[in-house]
């Protein structure tokens, strides 16, 4: 099965994930790996062009929790997101849950755009 990548941003910072995901496109696509997301997220990405493999729910539906499952299933090599630290979300145990997975996976994550290009930056260094 192909490797993949995670999209995930909350409401308020999705243009800013979307943004990230354009700048970088080239990069992202050389890495020849699938692209999945939660809903929404998915929605506004696919709108931009990119091709998603699969959009789970929403994260307030449990979105965040299928992503875990696939880190813990091996078949996510990392997770970009963006998280809005301002803003209060109902379903708060589901992200930490998602962040303790890549905690216990060893699976980075990036919540942010300055870390999302780190981490995009080191995954091209890996394949060459």
């Amino acid at each position: 099965m192909k490797k993949r990548i995670a999209f995930i941003a909350h409401n308020q910072k999705k243009a800013q994930i979307v943004s990230f995901a354009m700048h970088n496109r080239n990069l992202i696509e050389s890495l020849g790996l699938d692209l999945v997301t939660t809903g929404s997220t998915g929605d506004r990405l696919e709108e931009s062009g990119f091709k998603i493999s699969k959009k789970y729910k929403s994260g307030h539906d449990g979105g965040d929790i299928d992503i875990a499952s696939r880190v813990l299933d091996d078949k996510i090599i990392c997770v970009f997101f963006f998280v809005d630290p301002l803003s209060a979300h109902p379903h708060d145990s589901d992200i930490s849950s998602l962040i303790r997975t890549c905690n216990i996976k060893n699976v980075p994550l990036a919540t942010n755009p300055r870390a999302a290009e780190l981490l995009l930056r080191g995954l091209i260094d890996e394949q060459r």
